[in-house]
């Protein structure tokens, strides 16, 4: 077994998607980010490639390569998976928590944990999403920004 912790933050802007999980969530602000800006997906990618002591996410999809610019961030998490498996590893579980002040996520978590759990190639009931505020303090608390943590457990292939 293998486990495997993340954290990504991202600015928040007016005019942008934001888009967490794979779910487009409407609300007038959205992530600044080279890519599309998935807090959700690059924590997720990025707790497995921790797992895998292969380093973080910019070491493999740097920011400064064009090929990544506006990358829907589920192709960074199906290449991470694909390292994994050829690793000899897959997802016992996952559990998310994203940090956001606005807009409340409740109706858009299934929604996530069966596009994570689709990912993963794994049961939904090993994707857990929680969503909270930072009770208006900081960057994330003022609206100005949106985080997500993830912690992954690998075990070994059968």
């Amino acid at each position: 077994m293998r486990i495997g912790f993340a954290s990504d933050i991202h600015r928040l802007e007016e005019g942008r998607k934001l888009i967490l999980g794979g779910v487009n969530v409407p609300f007038e602000k959205g992530e600044v980010a080279h890519s599309d800006g998935d807090v959700v997906y690059h924590a997720l990618a990025e707790s497995i490639l921790g797992a895998l002591a292969l380093g973080d996410l910019g070491t493999h999809f740097p920011d400064s390569d064009p090929q990544y610019k506006g990358i829907d961030s589920s192709i960074l998490v199906r290449r991470v998976v694909a390292m994994m498996n050829e690793k000899g590893y897959e997802v016992n579980n996952v559990d998310i928590s994203i940090t956001l002040e606005q807009p409340k996520l409740k109706h858009f978590i299934l929604q996530m944990r069966e596009n994570i759990s689709e990912l993963l190639n794994v049961n939904i009931g090993a994707v857990s999403v929680k969503a909270g505020t930072n009770e208006k303090m900081d960057a994330i608390g003022m609206g100005l920004a949106v985080k997500a943590e993830s912690i992954v457990l690998l075990k070994e292939k059968e």
